[in-house]
């Protein structure tokens, strides 16, 4: 594929022969959905090897598609008065516990009602402006089921200094999972590359030639046929834990990308909480850590969880 804004190229491999346009199109690009797609090309903005085609037509190898993506017009990003709970707050940074369901930035399906619309009304715009208007202060995201601990910069220096230590792997970030399947060891380590699914490019998997990723692993209890335990990232590749436990055959409960397609529990997404993370601060260069106590579905899933199975402490 050819160019990166406004007008694209792509040759049809062989792999992906007889294929829907439409659906083609939205694996390639995963940035837009198909639904996007179908409006680009009624509204003739592709071209299937020179002509106009239909969102159902097929495709087949060494097809060429034109295409030509508008430029996207950043939305303005609406103050919202969303309770927020705050773990800790200064002039250059806040710290906040971030509850279950909450989109951390607008996107495509969810333009309000995310955290950085909360930030906005609490901070008074007082955000940093390095990722642009849509995603003022935010340095690092967790998935909208994940709940737990985030850092937000109100400056553009507090948000270069905390993007170097990202960068450098020196944030200390720990979170709790209730997985499928109990462990015959206490701990480990799961040292595989990640990169997008060459089968769904709108998943992530183990595969060559992705970037490092490193997850450590630590088994608080076992739970009968699930286990409940702590991660520490030592990289921070997206759905990186969800990927390397589904990997070594314990995907997440309530995780319907990576794991079972039905959750025994009535779960909203998968079963995973950012309980720590420590930093340097951008202004003191003093080392602090915040910690964000398990949200209660998590607790009342444990003790349902315990009170079903023999549980089994990992010494």
């Amino acid at each position: 594929m050819s160019g990166q804004n406004g007008k694209r190229s792509l040759t049809v491999d062989a792999e992906d022969a007889g294929a829907r346009l439409d659906k083609y199109l939205a694996d390639e690009i995963p940035e837009y959905s198909r639904t996007f797609f179908q409006k680009l090309i009624k509204d003739e903005n592709v071209l299937l090897n020179g002509r106009a085609p239909r969102p159902k037509d097929m495709v087949n190898a060494g097809d060429t598609i034109e295409l030509e993506i508008p430029e996207a017009v950043e939305p303005e990003i609406v103050p919202q008065d969303i309770p927020l709970d705050i773990l800790y707050e200064d002039s250059d940074i806040i710290v906040v516990n971030k509850p279950k369901n909450m989109v951390v930035h607008p996107a495509p399906g969810h333009p309000d009602g995310t955290l950085v619309n909360a930030l906005l009304y609490h901070c008074r715009g007082n955000l940093s402006g390095i990722n642009g208007v849509a995603r003022p202060g935010i340095v690092h995201r967790i998935d909208k089921d994940t709940t737990g601990v985030l850092v937000a910069a109100k400056t553009d220096e507090a948000h270069r200094f905390l993007a170097e230590q990202l960068a450098v792997h020196s944030i200390t970030r720990v979170y709790e999972a209730i997985v499928y399947n109990s462990f015959s060891s206490d701990s480990g380590t799961v040292d595989r590359p990640l990169g997008r699914d060459p089968k769904d490019r709108k998943k992530f998997a183990v595969v060559a030639g992705g970037r490092r990723a490193v997850t450590h692993y630590q088994v608080i209890h076992n739970l009968g046929n699930y286990a409940h335990i702590a991660c520490r990232l030592e990289t921070g590749r997206t759905h990186q834990i969800r990927v390397h436990m589904a990997y070594i055959g314990h995907p997440l409960l309530g995780d319907p990308l990576y794991g079972p397609s039905k959750c025994p529990f009535h779960l909203e997404g998968q079963c995973l909480h950012a309980r720590t993370l420590g930093f340097i601060h951008p202004r003191t260069k003093q080392y602090m850590e915040f910690e964000a106590p398990l949200p209660a579905y998590f607790q009342k899933l444990l003790k349902t969880l315990g009170e079903n199975n023999e549980v089994k402490t990992m010494e």
